[in-house]
C-alpha cells in the first residue's frame, strides 16, 4: 500500500486529480488514466484517511491518500492490453484523399476510437487496415505521452450515433497543424439537426457553458459556475407543426463534448432520438437526428481554404420528406 501525504499546494483539489498527478510520477512506466483512478476510488482501492470517498471529494493539506499499487498495476496492464487497436477490414466511405488528409463520411452507429466497451469495429480499426495509411502512427507507443496508437490521425470526433463528415490526418505534420486549427477555432463545421418542438426564431445563438455531469459521467450539463465556454449558432431550415419538429443548420463555435445535444436539450428542444438527453423516439429514426454536413479548414500543406460535405443520410432524408 502506497501512502501519499497531501501537500499544501494540493489543498482544496479533488482527490482523483491529486492521486493521478502523484501516481504518474511514482509509476511513470504505467499508462495511468483519470478513469482508472476514479474507478479505483469507487471500488475503495484508493482511500482518503482510511475511508472511501467520492471522486470529487476535496482534500486538505495533511490528508493521507492510501493507494493499492498492486491493484493499480493490474488495472493499467489489463486496460493496455485491451486498448491496442487491431486492423479490421471495415468499409470506409471516402469523400476525399491526398497525401496529407483523408475526409470520410462516418455512418451512424460507428464509434470513432477504441474505448471501454468498444474495442473493435471502430473507425480507428478501419483506418489501421486501410492500405498505406498512417504508417508513422501504426507502431506501438513506447512512452506514456504518445497516444497515437489509440487515436491515429484523429483530428476531431463525432458521437457514435452522429453521422457525417470527419477529417483525419495522414502525417504527423498534418495532425499538428489541423489540431492547432481546432484549438484556435478556425475550422468551421456545420450540422443538420432535427429537434423536438417548434423554434420560433429564424436564427439564434446558444451561449451556455457545459461541464461533465457529476452524477452521470457519460452526460454533459449546463454549468454556469465551473463549465467551459460553449457557443452554438443555428438557423431554421424548416418547421413541421403537424409532427412538432424543427429542422436546423447548426454551427458550433466551440467543440465541447455533446455540445449541440446538451444545448438544445437545455432550451427545451432535444434532438429527436437522443435518448441520453430526453429526445423522443420517432418512427423512421433509430438514432439521434444529427448529421455533420460539412467541414471547412485550411489545408495543412497547401495553405488554401478547402471545404468538404457529406450527403444527408437516407434515414434523415426520408424523415424530412
Amino acid at each position: 500500500m502506497y501512502i501519499l501525504k497531501v501537500e499544501l499546494e494540493d489543498n482544496g483539489k479533488r482527490v482523483d486529480n491529486v492521486s493521478l498527478k502523484h501516481l504518474v510520477g511514482v509509476r511513470p512506466e504505467l499508462e495511468i488514466s483519470r478513469t482508472i483512478v476514479q474507478d479505483m476510488i469507487d471500488k475503495g482501492e484508493i482511500l482518503l484517511n482510511g475511508k472511501i470517498v467520492k471522486v470529487s471529494h476535496k482534500v486538505s493539506a495533511g490528508d493521507k491518500i492510501e493507494i493499492d499499487l498492486e491493484k493499480l498495476e493490474n488495472e493499467t496492464l489489463s486496460e493496455h492490453d485491451k486498448k491496442i487497436p487491431r486492423a479490421e477490414k471495415l468499409p470506409l466511405d471516402i469523400i476525399y484523399e491526398d497525401n496529407d488528409i483523408l475526409v470520410i463520411n462516418k455512418p451512424a452507429g460507428m464509434v470513432v476510437h477504441p474505448a471501454c466497451g468498444n474495442y473493435s469495429g471502430t473507425l480507428v480499426n478501419a483506418l489501421l487496415n486501410y492500405k498505406g495509411f498512417l504508417t508513422e502512427f501504426n507502431e506501438p507507443c513506447e512512452t506514456k505521452d504518445e497516444r497515437k496508437t489509440m487515436r491515429p490521425g484523429i483530428v476531431h470526433r463525432l458521437d457514435k450515433d452522429t453521422s457525417g463528415v470527419m477529417l483525419v490526418a495522414k502525417t504527423g505534420i498534418a495532425l499538428r497543424r489541423l489540431s492547432s486549427q481546432i484549438k484556435n477555432r478556425t475550422i468551421t463545421k456545420k450540422y443538420i439537426a432535427i429537434v423536438k418542438g417548434i423554434i420560433n426564431l429564424d436564427e439564434g445563438i446558444i451561449d451556455l457553458p457545459v461541464n461533465h455531469d457529476k452524477k452521470n459521467r457519460i452526460k454533459m450539463v449546463i454549468d454556469r459556475e465551473e463549465g467551459r465556454v460553449a457557443v452554438t449558432h443555428y438557423k431554421i431550415l424548416s418547421r413541421n407543426k403537424e409532427k412538432n419538429f424543427t429542422a436546423l443548420e447548426v454551427t458550433p463555435k466551440t467543440g465541447r463534448t455533446h455540445q449541440i445535444r446538451v444545448h438544445f436539450a437545455h432550451i427545451g428542444h432535444p434532438i429527436l432520438g437522443d435518448l441520453l438527453y430526453n429526445g423522443p423516439l420517432v418512427q423512421g429514426l433509430s438514432r439521434q437526428a444529427l448529421h455533420a454536413k460539412s467541414i471547412s479548414f485550411s489545408h495543412p500543406t497547401k495553405n488554401t481554404i478547402v471545404e468538404f460535405s457529406a450527403k444527408i443520410p437516407s434515414d434523415i432524408q426520408q424523415f424530412l420528406a
